[in-house]
C-alpha cells in the first residue's frame, strides 16, 4: 500500500465533506446525504481492490 493512496482516500473524504457542507446550507439536505453516500462507495471500491491485491500477494506468497 502506498502512501499515495492514503492521500487520495483523505483527499475523497475531504471534497466530499466541503460539498456535503455547501448543500446542507443551501438547503439541499437530500442531494448531500446523496454525495456522502458516493463518496463513500468510492472509497470502499479503492479499499476493496487493495484488499484483493492483498490477498493475492498472500496467496502467491503461500503458494496455495
Amino acid at each position: 500500500m502506498d502512501i499515495d493512496f492514503v492521500f487520495k482516500i483523505a483527499a475523497i473524504g475531504i471534497i466530499v465533506a466541503v460539498l456535503n457542507q455547501l448543500l446542507i446550507r443551501s438547503g439541499r439536505e437530500e442531494q448531500a446525504m446523496m454525495t456522502t453516500l458516493a463518496g463513500l462507495i468510492v472509497v470502499l471500491m479503492m479499499i476493496v481492490t487493495q484488499i484483493s491485491d492483498l490477498f493475492s500477494t498472500i496467496k502467491l506468497l503461500f503458494d496455495l
